[in-house]
């Protein structure tokens, strides 16, 4: 019987950059957003705080924008300032890009196994979801899921009783299966 696992944000990741006041790199978003508008053209920002001096930085993500070429529920969720929107705006790979960013998803997710009813079977088949795109590693997912240690998920690797097609070391953001034989 095949498991799934769930891999879920528990609140939006801290953001690495540099602060042009003080010397942090951390910064937190809360999913505020400005928009300005230039007659009938738009620029809109995520705002984020520096962890150190509490400074505000704008996240660019709209940039002379047509008015009319912006959905109504776009520029809703932006006004409503909608921490749904701000997420998807910071795992946009092109948001990410143009503004020199990079997220720290430490403490922003859980695992959702389900229940640990299937733990004790000699074969257990289980497929890994991501809700959103979080880098994690597997073994570590491995070994929260399944109650052991890294360095026994580690072993089980290297003796051919915990396959997968993907590889299992570095770090994984996309759904995966893997079969762990005990």
């Amino acid at each position: 019987m095949l498991h799934v696992w769930v891999v879920m944000p528990t609140c939006l990741p801290t953001v690495l950059r540099r602060c042009h006041a003080c010397a942090s790199v951390r910064f937190r978003a809360d999913g505020k957003f400005r928009v300005n508008a230039h007659h009938k053209l738009l620029d809109a920002w995520l705002l984020v705080l520096c962890t150190g001096c509490g400074d505000t930085a704008k996240l660019t993500f709209l940039e002379r924008t047509h008015v009319r070429s912006l959905r109504p529920e776009l520029l809703d969720r932006m006004h409503d300032n909608d921490p749904a929107l701000a997420a998807e705006l910071l795992q946009d790979p092109t948001v990410r890009r143009r503004n020199r960013i990079t997220l720290d998803w430490a403490g922003a997710w859980r695992l959702d196994t389900g229940g640990s009813d299937h733990l004790d079977r000699e074969v257990i088949d289980v497929s890994v979801r991501f809700a959103a795109r979080i880098p994690v590693r597997p073994e570590r997912l491995i070994a929260e899921g399944c109650a052991l240690p890294r360095a026994e998920v580690d072993r089980l690797i290297t003796e051919g009783r915990l396959v997968s097609p993907v590889r299992l070391s570095g770090k994984l953001s996309g759904d995966f299966t893997f079969t762990l034989k005990r």
